[in-house]
């Protein structure tokens, strides 16, 4: 359920899903605090933290400058966030180096690419466990070494018409209440950068809600917040799980799993920024007119 205030309380309504797909058995909550634990990697290009959820695996890095992150026959497109205004990368791949700077968003295609950090600061690579070497690398990946219940096997979105190539995006639009964030979307991911909430939200007008079939990771860039999680009761009291309150600050990103009924409230004086994941893009949100801002770079599945 949503406020009124909320441009998701128009969304059309998802099909109900399969029998027995949902409810049969339950999946927990993933919380990673970067900022409370060692990095998985230390080195020349500093420290990353790299976590996991079904179709998702997150890497957040405290970059040096001249640090390099390689990807050497990478097998599906990959995401990078910047999100600071002062850093600057430069990314190559088979068409050539391009320079983008911060406060932004790239996809970056299948095969040999590299991000040069051409100033220190943070980023955030996205990949999907096709990325082998990423997923077995995240702290938590001993929580998914056999199969998800409730979320179906990840399949990319369709391909541009001209292939992959390097597409890099801006966050500094303008603000628009109709629109739900700022979104983007490739073959792989859907990124959708929420607006920064200054001070603690409102207690009165807080979003629980759940999905059917589907895995969202909330990757928290500055403040802190609570995750608010519940699962639905069943006939099998086997099943049944506690109610979760997870207060984490940031860096950190949450892994909430369906159908959990969940919300998130901002806890900070500050800025609270969040930025919610989906793998593959979410279809509720693609066919909103307008809301995912780089619509026309990529196709929907034709159903």
């Amino acid at each position: 359920m949503y406020d009124r205030s909320d441009p998701r309380s128009n969304l059309a309504q998802t099909p109900k899903p399969m029998e027995g797909q949902i409810h049969s058995s339950y999946f927990g909550s993933q919380l990673s605090r970067y900022y409370d634990s060692e990095p998985q990697v230390s080195d020349e290009t500093g420290k990353t933290w790299i976590s996991r959820g079904q179709n998702t695996v997150i890497a957040y890095s405290d970059a040096k400058q001249g640090g390099v992150f390689a990807r050497n026959t990478q097998p599906d497109e990959y995401a990078l966030i910047i999100p600071d205004r002062e850093t600057s990368v430069e990314i190559t791949t088979a068409d050539g180096a391009t320079i983008v700077g911060g406060y932004s968003v790239a996809f970056l295609p299948p095969g040999d690419s590299s991000i040069r950090m051409l100033t220190s600061g943070s980023i955030v690579r996205l990949f999907t466990p096709r990325s082998k070497d990423m997923a077995d690398a995240a702290s938590n990946a001993d929580a998914f070494s056999g199969p998800h219940p409730n979320v179906p096997p990840f399949e990319a979105w369709p391909e541009p018409p001209g292939g992959l190539k390097l597409k890099w995006y801006t966050l500094d639009v303008p603000e628009d209440p109709s629109r739900f964030g700022r979104i983007y979307r490739c073959t792989t991911f859907m990124i959708n950068y929420l607006t920064p909430r200054v001070g603690p939200r409102e207690r009165d007008k807080v979003s629980p809600h759940h999905h059917d079939d589907f895995e969202q990771c909330s990757l928290a860039l500055s403040g802190s917040f609570t995750h608010h999680l519940r699962w639905p009761w069943t006939t099998n009291m086997n099943i049944w799980r506690e109610d979760e309150h997870l207060y984490c600050e940031s860096p950190s990103v949450c892994v909430i799993p369906p159908p959990s009924i969940h919300t998130t409230t901002a806890e900070s004086a500050s800025v609270n920024q969040l930025v919610d994941i989906f793998a593959p893009p979410r279809m509720d949100f693609s066919v909103k007119p307008g809301w995912v801002l780089n619509e026309d770079d990529y196709p929907m599945p034709n159903a």
